[in-house]
C-alpha cells in the first residue's frame, strides 16, 4: 500500500505568475481522491508535480510506494509509438528499465547474432523475469484481449493512434488498475470512454485497493467514486472530506465563512486605523497621549502583519451567447443513409429547434455521422465545404434551408490554429466568421474567461480552455446547426453549466454526441447507434446497448411528422 503527502506546495509559471501556493493534501492508503477546479487552475500541473515530472521548488511532496501515471492525452496524430511502447511506459520504473534492456538486446541479436549478444540477451531475460516482466506480459495480453479482442503478440505492434480515444484510455487503465503500482495518478481517465466504459471505471476504482488521485469533470463519475474532493481554485486548494454529492453545498458554506471572516477583518482594520488617527490628533494636542498613539500604531502594524484572511474564490462568470437563427422547418433529412462498415441504412428527420443527443458505444459511427453533417451532408457546396475529413457513405444526408453547420471536434484537432495566439485567430477571422478588432476580441474572450490568455498560443491552453475557445468560434460563426462531439469532455463544472445555459437559449438545432450522463438529461430526443450497426431513436437515454440481429437490414430514426 502507498500514499501521498503534499505539503505547502507552490508553483510559479515561466512568466512569473503564481499558479497556486500553499497547497496541501493527502491521499491515504487505498483512498480515492478527486481533483476538481476551473480549467487552467493548475490541476494537471499539480498532478505532474506529484508524479515527479515537474520540480518542487516550494514545499514538499512525499510519495510512499510505486506510482503509476496516466496523462490526459495518450496518443496524437504525430505520435508514432506502438501499443508495446505505451504498455512499457506504464510499467513501474524498475520493470520499465528491464523491458528497455530486453528490447535493446533483442535488437542487438537481430543486428549481429554473436555469442556476446546472446549472453546479454539471456541476462536481460533473467532481469525481466526478476522485475515482474512475465506477470506484466500476462496483464498486457489480458488488456489487449479485453479491449481489442486480440492476443498481445498480434496487438503490440499496432500504432497507438490507430486506436480510438476510448480504446487508448481503457487499455491504459486496464494495465494500471491491474498492475503492481501502489499509487495511481490519473488525469481525465474518463475522457473518451463511453458510458459502459465509465461504469466499468467506477467499478474498478471502487474495487481497487490502490491509492488513487485523479482529475475528472464527469459529475456522475465523481459522485460514484470520490471519497474526498480536493478543489484547486483561487490560487490554492482545499479538501472536502466527504464525497462529491455534498461537495457543492460544502463549498457554498465555506465561501460564506470566508466572506464573513474577511468582512470581520476589514471592519477591525478600519476600527484600528480610526483609533490610530484619533490618537494621532490627540497626541498633537497633548504629550500625554503620545504613548497611546504609539501603542495604537504598534497594534495596527501587528494586525496588518498577520495578514488578511483569503477572500472567497471569485465565481466563474462564463456567458456563452450562442445566437443561432431561424432556418427551414427541417434541419437535417437522412434517407437510407449508411456509413460504410459502421451502420446499416437509416432514416432520420431533425426539425428546427430540436435537441438531439447521439448515444452509443465507442466505434459505432457517431463521430463520423457528425463529421458528415459538418461537411454539409452528402452534397456540400464546394465553395463552403469545411476542412473536415470526408466520410465514406451511401444514401442521402441533406441540410435544410438556411442551415449553417458548426462542428466541434472531440479531439480539438484544429491544425490551422496551432502556432497562433487567440488574438491572432480572432483578428484574422475566416470564411465562417468576421475579423474582430483587438478590443472586441478581448470583450468576447472575457465572456468565456479567456481574456488572460489573449496572447497565448492555442496549443498551449489547457484542454478545457481550448474547448471554451472553440465554442466561442462557433458562436462567432453564426452557425444555426450545432454539431457537438463530446463537448463537455474537458470542460470544468462551471463551463459545462454555462454550455447548458447557452444551448438552452440557442435559436437553432443541436445534435450532440455525448457519454456525459448529466449533460444528456437536457436533450429531448435520443438517437442510438447500436453495436450491431442499427441506428434507432429511443425515448430516453440508453447506455447499456443490447445488440439486435443485423438481419433486418436497416433502421428508422424518423420521428412522427409534425409542423
Amino acid at each position: 500500500m502507498g500514499y501521498i503527502d503534499v505539503s505547502a506546495v507552490s508553483h510559479t509559471l515561466p512568466n512569473g505568475r503564481v499558479l497556486f501556493s500553499d497547497v496541501s493534501l493527502r491521499v491515504g492508503e487505498g483512498a480515492k481522491v478527486a481533483l476538481v477546479g476551473p480549467n487552467g487552475a493548475g490541476k494537471t500541473t499539480l498532478l505532474r508535480m506529484v508524479a515527479g515530472d515537474l520540480p518542487v521548488t516550494v514545499g514538499g511532496i512525499k510519495r510512499v510506494g510505486t506510482v503509476g501515471v496516466m496523462r490526459q492525452f495518450i496518443g496524437s496524430i504525430a505520435d508514432d509509438s506502438t501499443l508495446e511502447d505505451l504498455a512499457i511506459s506504464l510499467l513501474p520504473d524498475t520493470t520499465r528499465d528491464a523491458a528497455e534492456r530486453l528490447r535493446l538486446t533483442e535488437a542487438a541479436i537481430v543486428e549481429s547474432d554473436t555469442e556476446k549478444n546472446q549472453l546479454r540477451y539471456a541476462e536481460a531475460l533473467v532481469a525481466w523475469g526478476e522485475k515482474g516482466g512475465y506477470d506484466a506480459e500476462v496483464t498486457f495480453d489480458t488488456a489487449a484481449t479485453l479491449v481489442l479482442g486480440l492476443p498481445w503478440d498480434r496487438a503490440k505492434h499496432r500504432k497507438v493512434v490507430t486506436l480510438s480515444g476510448g480504446e487508448q484510455k481503457k487499455f491504459a487503465l486496464e494495465l494500471l488498475l491491474n498492475g503492481s503500482d501502489d499509487v495511481l495518478l490519473l488525469d481525465e481517465p474518463d475522457n473518451f470512454l463511453d458510458v459502459p466504459g465509465k461504469r466499468w471505471l467506477e467499478q474498478k476504482l471502487a474495487g481497487s485497493d490502490k491509492s488513487v488521485l485523479y482529475v475528472s469533470h464527469d459529475r456522475e463519475l465523481l459522485a460514484n467514486t470520490a471519497q474526498r474532493v480536493v478543489t484547486v481554485e483561487a490560487d490554492s486548494a482545499w479538501t472536502h472530506v466527504g464525497g462529491f454529492e455534498t461537495w457543492h453545498e460544502t463549498r457554498l458554506a465555506r465561501n460564506d465563512r470566508l466572506d464573513e471572516r474577511r468582512r470581520q477583518w476589514d471592519d477591525e482594520h478600519d476600527r484600528l486605523k480610526r483609533m490610530v488617527a484619533m490618537y494621532k490628533q490627540q497626541a498633537m494636542l497633548s504629550a500625554a497621549m503620545a504613548s497611546r498613539y504609539k501603542a495604537a500604531k504598534t497594534r495596527l502594524a501587528r494586525f496588518e502583519a498577520s495578514g488578511a484572511p483569503p477572500p472567497k474564490p471569485k465565481e466563474q462568470d462564463i456567458r456563452m451567447q450562442l445566437g443561432g437563427g431561424r432556418t427551414g422547418k427541417r434541419s437535417v433529412i437522412c434517407r437510407e443513409l449508411e456509413l460504410d462498415d459502421l451502420t446499416f441504412p437509416f432514416d432520420l428527420e431533425v426539425w428546427y429547434d430540436d435537441r438531439v443527443a447521439v448515444l452509443g458505444a465507442n466505434g459505432t459511427g457517431k463521430s463520423h455521422f457528425l463529421r458528415l453533417l459538418g461537411r454539409g451532408g452528402t452534397d456540400p457546396d464546394p465553395a463552403t465545404v469545411s476542412a473536415l475529413r470526408p466520410v465514406a457513405h451511401s444514401g442521402v444526408a441533406r441540410l435544410g434551408a438556411r442551415v449553417v453547420p458548426g462542428h466541434f471536434s472531440q479531439t480539438h484537432d484544429r491544425p490551422e490554429l496551432v502556432g497562433q495566439t487567440l488574438s491572432e485567430v480572432l483578428w484574422q477571422g475566416d470564411d465562417a466568421r468576421p475579423s474582430l478588432p483587438r478590443h472586441d476580441g478581448i470583450r468576447a474572450l472575457s465572456r468565456y474567461e479567456l481574456a488572460g490568455q489573449l496572447d497565448q498560443r492555442f496549443e498551449t491552453l489547457s484542454g478545457g480552455q481550448q474547448a471554451r475557445f472553440l465554442i466561442l468560434l462557433l458562436e462567432l460563426s453564426g452557425a444555426t446547426l450545432l454539431l457537438l462531439d463530446e463537448p463537455t469532455d474537458n470542460l470544468d463544472l462551471a463551463s459545462a453549466d454555462a454550455l447548458e445555459a447557452g444551448l438552452s437559449a440557442f435559436e437553432g438545432t443541436v445534435i450532440a454526441v455525448t457519454h456525459d450522463r448529466w449533460f444528456a438529461r437536457g436533450f429531448d430526443r435520443y438517437l442510438l447507434f447500436q453495436g450491431d450497426g442499427e441506428v434507432i431513436e429511443v425515448p430516453e437515454p440508453v447506455w447499456d446497448v443490447q445488440s439486435r440481429s443485423a438481419g433486418s437490414g436497416g433502421g428508422t430514426a424518423a420521428p412522427p411528422s409534425t409542423d
